[in-house]
């Protein structure tokens, strides 16, 4: 399979790769009920979510997911990336609670696909 074809600027009438391959990928963040029970018995209503230091998206921890929402889904927080000419790279992120923070990590975004990370906390 040709990799040029994950390119957000592939041409089919390209002859050959020239290196001008322009990738992106995504990921979401989602919390299952159990945490969102967990952190509203702490007293903890919203979470803000922020992707190398940028903030991202805040959300309410009454709304949980049964199960991974897809990136851009209504309602999901979701980082899309312009990887360049790389097909993967890695991002920090921290979700917190104000200026108190609830976790953190690392996160590994692929071209032309959705990550789907579950917090943990």
């Amino acid at each position: 399979m040709n990799s040029a074809l994950d390119s957000k600027n592939y041409s089919a009438t390209a002859e050959e790769d020239d290196g001008s391959c322009a990738y992106e990928g995504a990921a979401v963040f989602w919390f299952g009920k159990t945490m969102s029970d967990s952190l509203q018995a702490y007293g903890i209503t919203e979470l803000t979510y922020y992707v190398d230091g940028q903030l991202l998206d805040t959300e309410s921890t009454s709304t949980y997911w049964t199960s991974a929402p897809t990136c851009g889904q209504d309602g999901s927080a979701t980082v899309t990336k312009d990887l360049g000419g790389s097909k993967s790279n890695t991002y920090n992120y921290s979700v917190k609670n104000g200026t108190d923070e609830i976790t953190n990590g690392t996160i590994k975004i692929e071209a032309n696909s959705c990550f789907a990370l579950e917090l943990q906390w």
